[in-house]
């Protein structure tokens, strides 16, 4: 048998560079440099500009198609950029999520051509879940109280496409431990980032980009009393401390119950501290109860009674503190953070009167008033309509009003039965130990996001939906991570 027969020599072998000496290869490109010279000519910065993004954009696609996983990663970064960018540099930056989604589908869609793709992972629970809460927000057409079809397509985005087509992506190709393990250290540095830059918003001021979006409306919910609610890169200061008190809360758990090597352990202790940090200056009331439910949380998967007496007598220590004492009432931080415990706090009084004028307006609407109907796209398309002038600030409010009640229920149906499963695999069949904290960590930082989404729109709005469907995707598969890594080490 000849060991050599399907053996390549790689001086017989045109590639690289030597492709370009193929008469048609230089043909090619000399075309192109000689288009690409002439528009710079002709449309000057502009023409360069042109150019250079094409150029970018081909070498995205290029290698998305190479390596389709490459564009999870890209999905998790613009996550936590899209938004932000928009107040430098005016364009559609939430559309390029909705297109790197679709780009990537279309990767798989030819690489099908080649090698057989496991399909069948995306057969899930999960995906059904999230197919029948896609499939309800599809129907949302067919509602009588819409009135802008328009603000469906924006809206739905959040609410549901995103989810519904990253699930699957997820399932498919984005599955490995090493993926999570990847996933956290990506997810730290760019929360620390984050951290940096209200940390310079906090100390500095805002520069005169994000200071014309303050001038433009964002100064009506992000300076208050002279003192500025700071958001970072992020969409509001309501999003930027929820999203920080979540990495401080999963970093927190990774930090301290992880066996990792000293550095990852550094790691993760910085990024829960600049998670914290985070948090607190940027304001937001409703961030806190992130760290309090998921703490809550974690005392529950750990089953320890000791444990758990020992939180609960923390947790009330920090009730305590808050709502019936002033120490420290002179730091505007902790002034603001306090009024979240007061029971008569104006803004929670404005929030409960709205809840009462929607509950008299849905009463006849079971399936709400459209996907859309509220918030910036209702007063965006409809802004003469009585959802759109109807503050809801909430998430879970949000929902209420635009699907009705038969969307809610279903909505909380979903969220609490991905909670509870990931809770369960922790709880009775995990047995790897770090896989174990690892998914406590991110079922924790579920549970604190589902509370604080009460109090602000903050689970559909990125980072932190990119986030959640990447973390509930690895609560399901993490039986079997923890079924393969004790085959492997039999």
């Amino acid at each position: 048998m000849n060991t050599f027969k399907n053996h390549i020599n790689p001086f017989e072998n045109n590639s690289g560079s030597m492709r370009v000496t193929n008469l048609n290869s230089a043909i090619i490109l000399i075309a192109l440099l000689s288009v690409f010279g002439l528009v710079i000519i002709k449309a000057e910065v502009m023409g360069f500009a042109l150019c250079m993004g094409l150029f970018l954009v081909t070498a995205l696609v290029y290698t998305i198609f190479k390596t389709p996983k490459i564009g999870i990663y890209i999905l998790i970064v613009l996550g936590f950029f899209a938004i932000g960018a928009s107040r430098y540099v005016q364009a559609p930056w939430g559309l390029t999520i909705d297109a790197l989604l679709v780009l990537i589908y279309i990767a798989l869609f030819f690489k099908g051509f080649a090698v057989k793709l496991p399909w069948f992972k995306i057969k899930s629970s999960l995906t059904l879940v999230v197919s029948i809460w896609m499939a309800y927000v599809f129907l949302q057409l067919g509602n009588p109280e819409v009135l802008s079809r328009e603000a469906w397509f924006y809206a739905m985005r959040g609410v549901g496409l995103y989810q519904f087509l990253a699930i699957p992506l997820l399932f498919m190709i984005f599955n490995k431990r090493k993926d999570l393990n990847n996933f956290f250290v990506i997810w730290g540095i760019l929360s620390v980032i984050g951290t940096l830059k209200g940390l310079q918003q906090f100390q500095f001021g805002v520069d005169p980009f994000e200071q014309r979006w303050l001038d433009m409306g964002g100064a009506e919910t992000h300076v208050l009393f002279g003192k500025l609610r700071v958001f970072s890169f992020y969409s509001d200061a309501g999003q930027y401390g929820a999203s920080q008190a979540h990495a401080g809360v999963v970093f927190g758990i990774l930090a301290l119950f992880k066996k990792s090597s000293f550095k990852l352990r550094v790691f993760f202790a910085s990024v829960a501290l600049a998670g914290f940090l985070g948090m607190i200056i940027s304001g937001t009331r409703g961030a806190i109860a992130v760290p309090a439910i998921g703490g809550f949380m974690f005392l529950i998967l750990r089953k320890n009674i000791k444990v758990l007496i020992l939180g609960a007598i923390l947790g009330i220590g920090v009730y305590v503190f808050f709502a019936h004492t002033t120490i420290g009432q002179g730091n505007a931080e902790i002034r603001r953070m306090r009024t979240a415990f007061d029971p008569n706090e104006a803004s929670l009084q404005v929030r409960l009167a709205n809840q009462k004028k929607l509950k008299g307006y849905l009463a006849s609407r079971p399936f709400g008033g459209g996907v859309g109907a509220t918030g910036n796209w209702g007063q965006r398309f409809t802004p003469h309509s009585f959802l759109a002038n109807t503050a809801t600030d909430s998430w879970y409010v949000m929902i209420w009003a635009d699907t009705g009640v038969v969307g809610l229920v279903y909505y909380l149906f979903m969220l609490f039965f991905i909670l509870v499963s990931g809770a369960r695999n922790v709880m009775f069949k995990l047995k790897d130990h770090n896989l174990k904290i690892q998914i406590t960590a991110i079922t924790c930082g579920m549970a604190g996001i589902m509370m604080a989404s009460y109090g602000n729109g903050v689970f559909g709005q990125m980072p932190t939906g990119m986030l959640m469907y990447v973390t509930m995707v690895f609560m399901f598969i993490s039986p079997q991570l923890d079924k393969n890594k004790i085959l492997k080490n039999r």
